[in-house]
């Protein structure tokens, strides 16, 4: 008889990664939303790299702990997670991100005068960007960003890193990605993040989501095909 635990089901899975992915966004854009005044970017771009370092120890070891369509992406495209599972994970990731997005609405509305409009965590460029950057500048550092992230993940996950450390790696590495880009996209790197909220920001910033898809996506699909090219398979 085998003494090995049996590995999770794929609805314990799917609902590690939706709570993971709700943890994230009610974390991070939970500070950025009641204490962005107080805590600053610092403490906003902390708030993300502790979520995810808490919550890939909490629930990493079931689901893998991506809480990010452009992490599925990207690990499928690296060949450390099946292309079949990565619409399911996407679905759940969206789905746990929204439920944080209202959670944190129907807290926001229980201030006087408090409006979504411009205070929400949204991401966005032009008019929408912390800083006033266009979408090519946008567009740029959200697929490079998310490229190095996605390397950070897979050298910190290889069988020949460093075990235990993964998530502390990870979650100091999305710390560090959004220190660069707060003040030019508000840091998405993530497209489940930036849906969460934007639906219920209101104006047209859910407009401009496409961006906060495509570029993850596409940085994250890039990162995944090049790892071995650029570092070696973890196995040699």
């Amino acid at each position: 008889m085998s003494t090995h635990p049996a590995p999770p089901a794929t609805a314990q899975k799917l609902g590690a990664e939706a709570l993971g992915t709700f943890w994230l966004v009610l974390g991070g854009c939970g500070t950025a939303i009641f204490a962005g005044d107080q805590v600053g970017y610092l403490g906003v771009a902390l708030a993300f790299g502790l979520t995810v370092l808490t919550g890939a120890y909490a629930f990493g070891p079931v689901s893998g702990g991506h809480f990010n369509p452009a992490v599925s992406v990207g690990l499928a495209a690296a060949g450390r997670f099946s292309w079949k599972d990565v619409p399911g994970y996407a679905v759940v990731q969206v789905a746990g991100a929204s439920l944080a997005g209202l959670v944190l609405l129907l807290v926001a509305r229980g201030k006087d005068g408090f409006s979504a409009k411009g205070a929400f965590a949204t991401n966005g460029y032009g008019e929408h960007s912390p800083q006033g950057y266009d979408l090519w500048s946008v567009l740029a550092v959200e697929a490079l960003l998310t490229a190095v992230f996605l390397l950070i993940i897979l050298g910190a996950s290889a069988r020949r890193a460093a075990v235990g450390f993964s998530g502390l790696t990870i979650g100091l590495g999305l710390t560090l990605v959004h220190l660069v880009s707060i003040p030019i996209s508000n840091t998405s790197v993530n497209p489940a993040r930036s849906l969460g909220v934007s639906w219920f920001a209101g104006g047209d910033v859910i407009v401009q989501q496409w961006a906060f898809v495509v570029a993850p996506v596409v940085g994250a699909l890039v990162a995944g095909l090049l790892h071995d090219a650029l570092l070696g398979r973890d196995d040699d």
